[in-house]
């Protein structure tokens, strides 16, 4: 008979842990580095020239089901996003799972579907993982921890430090969905139009835009803190201003009505499916016919540019907002929106 929840066995390292490993986890992901059954998994030595991009993250949010995806979704996409944010080729990743005493069976197996479906649309390959159970009230229901392995290509030097004075600010898409999503959720709240996560693999995305536009100075997911957040490391990091046009930032009006009724500014909203990318001005209008011929950055927009930062106060980030004025936009202070991935 079928375990219909995860028992404090399944984590004992004995035959409850094999059938759990092999009924669930491998069946789901379907990887020939995972049916070797051996604790580490071997992968292909780098082509010469080509260099390591890694990253992990770990992801807690609640609820654990969502409109427009899951736990397991985010899971995927945030670790590939971070990785192709090098410019790497995502390859592999590994699993980990933290699973409470109790936790339904069937909501495991349609996260575990979920992590195969997106991992296969972003080309990348589950090829390790761990699973621990803790007792039931020591947890909530389950955290996952995802790493990614990626390969750069010679020549690719990505990074926020490159940005120069000139270059244009690009954004992939509409802010804040994903962090109303999970607060609408969390809170029971209901507005005109639904708003979806959108979480999104976007190693795609970034491969079509360094394609068009070979000179890209950097990627950057504006994930928590949002895209104010992202921009003012991007200037610390380069030393640089940066000015943002508020009329040309894309932001559904379900989702602006939504920050103006609960008090949020939209800029510092969590997204788990956008990209920010820094180009030269002149490759600018190729980067956005690459985005916008990408499933995920139809709604992508060039928000602002990159300028000389004066000496004597530092880098900022301004917004030039809606009315005409200058104000400065500051990262996200203290914690907007908990457990939000």
């Amino acid at each position: 008979m079928a375990d219909e929840t995860v028992l404090l066995g399944h984590g004992s390292g004995g035959t409850m842990m094999k059938r759990i490993i092999d009924d669930v986890f491998a069946a789901t992901y379907g990887s020939e580095e995972l049916a070797q059954g051996n604790d580490a998994a071997l992968l292909p030595a780098p082509a010469p020239g080509e260099r390591l991009a890694f990253s992990t993250d770990t992801f807690v949010v609640t609820p654990h089901f969502f409109p427009g995806g899951n736990i397991g979704r985010l899971a995927v996409c945030g670790t590939v996003n971070d990785v192709a944010t090098s410019g790497a080729k995502v390859k592999y990743l590994s699993v980990a799972m933290v699973l409470e005493e109790g936790f339904p069976m069937d909501d495991l197996r349609r996260i575990c579907e979920t992590i195969r479906d997106v991992a296969a649309e972003a080309g990348v390959h589950v090829v390790t993982g761990d699973t621990k159970v803790v007792n039931r009230g020591h947890g909530d229901g389950i955290y996952i921890n995802t790493a990614g392995v990626g390969l750069v290509p010679a020549g690719v030097e990505l990074s926020g430090a490159n940005c120069k004075p000139g270059d244009a600010i690009l954004l992939s898409g509409t802010l804040g969905d994903h962090g109303i999503c999970i607060m609408s959720q969390r809170e029971n709240l209901s507005f005109s139009a639904p708003i979806e996560s959108d979480a999104a693999p976007l190693n795609g995305l970034i491969a079509d835009v360094l394609a068009a536009a070979p000179n890209t100075r950097c990627f950057r997911d504006p994930t928590r803190g949002g895209l104010a957040s992202t921009l003012n490391e991007l200037a610390a990091q380069s030393g640089t201003d940066i000015t943002v046009e508020e009329d040309a930032v894309p932001v559904k009006p379900a989702v602006l009505g939504a920050c103006e009724m609960l008090g949020y500014d939209p800029l510092q909203v969590a997204n788990e499916g956008k990209m920010v990318c820094v180009v030269s001005a002149d490759e600018a209008d190729a980067a956005l016919a690459a985005m916008h011929a990408n499933r995920y950055g139809t709604d992508a927009a060039v928000i602002g540019s990159v300028s000389k930062a004066q000496p004597e106060r530092g880098p900022k980030v301004f917004l030039r907002t809606a009315f005409g004025g200058t104000r400065i936009l500051d990262m996200l202070v203290g914690e907007q929106l908990p457990r939000i991935c």
